[in-house]
């Protein structure tokens, strides 16, 4: 099977994309990005250095001067990921409650999108890479390889950020996950720079009732078949 060089995954908050995309990249050999762990840092880097999250200017220097990398696992801890700014380790600092709070504003910027988008292509650059986001199809890579688009219901996608946020905090509300699904799609598709939306040839799955196996299994045929493929 002929893998395709870059991936794109986007899609809505909870629809699966990261899932899919550490799982595709595992079973492929590719690089795995996920690109909102990157807007992370920049909101932890602001709270932690107690920029202003409203000061858009100069969140967006800040953006443009940190270093970020996002590494495979370097401990066994339960992380997905490492993530270093500025060669430190703040992975789980990155889902600190104030950070939450903080990385819907911080990326709307049209500055730190810029930023982090341009490095996120340098990244890309080096091929075999599955990158998942918002934007990636459209913005990011709007020449990769494979496009695929996850969506799922609303009342999906929030009992599964239920489901993630009872593993942190088993008192959670269920209405809690909802009103953030909520208010995280208002951002992604209101927002003026990259809003969320399906790239034109972007391969649209709806995830409402298939398991993350069942995903999987669909993108691994549609890779197998090389349907992905381009018409010279």
């Amino acid at each position: 099977m002929t893998a395709p060089s870059t991936i794109a995954i986007d899609g809505p908050a909870a629809s699966g994309k990261s899932c899919l995309g550490g799982l595709l990249a595992e079973r492929l050999g590719c690089t795995y990005l996920d690109t909102g762990v990157m807007y992370r840092a920049v909101a932890w880097a602001a709270v932690s250095r107690g920029i202003a999250v409203n000061d858009e200017g100069s969140v967006a220097t800040l953006a443009q001067t940190l270093r970020i990398e996002i590494l495979a696992p370097t401990a066994n801890d339960g992380r997905q990921y490492t993530a270093l700014v500025d060669g430190q380790d703040v992975t789980w600092e990155l889902r600190q409650k104030a950070v939450e709070q903080a990385v819907s504003p911080v990326s709307e910027y049209r500055g730190v999108r810029q930023a982090l988008t341009e490095q996120q292509r340098h990244i890309a650059e080096r091929g075999r890479i599955v990158m998942v986001g918002r934007d990636i199809g459209t913005v990011v890579l709007p020449g990769a390889d494979l496009k695929i688009y996850l969506d799922a219901s609303l009342e999906v996608r929030a009992r599964r950020r239920h489901l993630e946020m009872l593993a942190r905090d088993p008192a959670v509300p269920y209405e809690t996950a909802l009103e953030s699904v909520l208010g995280r799609d208002l951002i992604d598709s209101q927002r003026a720079e990259a809003p969320l939306r399906p790239a034109d040839d972007a391969i649209v799955i709806d995830t409402t009732h298939l398991t993350i196996e069942q995903v999987l299994d669909k993108v691994l045929a549609l890779i197998a078949s090389e349907q992905w493929r381009k018409p010279a």
